[in-house]
C-alpha cells in the first residue's frame, strides 16, 4: 500500500505537486490561524511585536539624528523585505503549537534552525536586498530631482504630487518597488519557515518559495495584499500597530507554509 502511494506521487510532475489549488480566500484562514497562534499563551508574542515596534521607532529615531530623513521612505519598505526574517520566533512559536510544546519567549528569541546557519546566510542576502533597494530609490530621487536637497518630510508631500519631476518619480519608484517587493516576497515568504522546520541550503529554500508563490499565485496575491495593507496600518499608527499586526502576520505565514508545503 505504501509503495503504491510512494509511486503514485513520484508519477506526478514535481510541478504539479507544488500547486495546491487553494482559493484564493484560504489567505484569510491562515490570517485567522496566526489570530489563534497569537492569543495561545499571547505574552511572548506580544512582548516579541513590541521588541519590533521599538526596534522600528529606533530605527526612525536613528535616520532623523543622523539627518538621514531623506530614506526614510525607502527604510520603511525596506523593512517589508527582511520581516520574514525578523518573525522566525513567531514561526517557532506556531510549530511549538502544533506539536503541543509549550511556547515560550527564550524559545522564540534563541531558535535552532533544522538548516542551521544557513538561515542567516538567506537573511544576510535578504538585508543585502534591502540595502541594494535603498540605494535604488536614492538613485530615482537623484535622477528626477538632480542635485535638489531633500525638501523635508513637511514639504515632500506637495513636492511630489504638485511637481512633474515628483509624479515622475512616484511612477517610476512605484515600478522599481513593485518588483522589489515582489521578488523579496516571492523568495522570503516561504524561505525562512522552511529552512525552519527542513534540512535545505538557502537557495534551494528560496528558489522552493518562487515555486510555491507563483504556482499558487492567487491565493499568494491575497495574503501578499494583506500582508501590506496591515503593514500599513502598523507604520501608520507610529509603530504602535505592530505589536499586535508584526505577530498576528508572523503566526498567519507559517500556516501559509503549512497549508502550501
Amino acid at each position: 500500500m505504501g509503495t503504491t502511494q510512494k509511486t503514485a506521487n513520484t508519477s506526478i510532475p514535481l510541478a504539479e505537486q507544488r500547486r495546491r489549488h487553494l482559493p484564493a480566500k484560504a489567505a484569510f484562514g491562515w490570517l485567522s490561524a496566526g489570530w489563534r497562534d497569537l492569543w495561545h499563551n499571547p505574552l511572548p508574542s506580544l512582548l516579541y511585536g513590541f521588541a519590533v515596534f521599538l526596534l522600528s521607532a529606533a530605527i526612525v529615531w536613528s535616520l532623523f539624528r543622523l539627518q538621514l530623513d531623506y530614506i526614510l521612505f525607502p527604510a520603511l519598505a525596506g523593512f517589508m523585505v527582511v520581516g520574514p526574517l525578523v518573525a522566525i520566533g513567531l514561526y517557532r512559536k506556531s510549530r511549538d503549537i502544533e506539536e503541543g510544546v509549550h511556547p515560550s519567549l527564550g524559545r522564540m528569541v534563541l531558535v535552532k534552525a533544522a538548516s542551521g546557519a544557513q538561515v542567516w546566510y538567506t537573511g544576510a542576502i535578504l538585508c543585502l536586498l534591502m540595502l541594494v533597494w535603498m540605494r535604488a530609490a536614492v538613485i530615482i530621487y537623484a535622477l528626477f530631482m538632480g542635485l535638489r536637497p531633500f525638501p523635508g518630510l513637511d514639504r515632500i508631500v506637495t513636492t511630489l504630487f504638485t511637481t512633474t519631476e515628483g509624479l515622475g518619480m512616484i511612477l517610476v519608484g512605484t515600478v522599481v518597488g513593485g518588483l522589489f517587493a515582489a521578488f523579496s516576497f516571492a523568495i522570503s515568504t516561504f524561505a525562512i519557515p522552511m529552512l525552519l522546520a527542513e534540512r535545505t541550503d538557502a537557495f534551494t529554500a528560496m528558489g522552493t518559495s518562487i515555486s510555491f508563490v507563483f504556482r499558487n499565485l492567487p491565493v499568494m496575491l491575497v495574503w501578499g495584499a494583506i500582508v501590506l495593507a496591515l503593514s500599513v496600518i502598523g507604520i501608520v499608527t507610529g509603530f504602535l500597530g505592530l505589536i499586535i499586526i508584526f505577530p498576528l502576520l508572523g503566526h498567519g505565514t507559517w500556516h501559509s507554509y503549512k497549508a502550501i508545503r
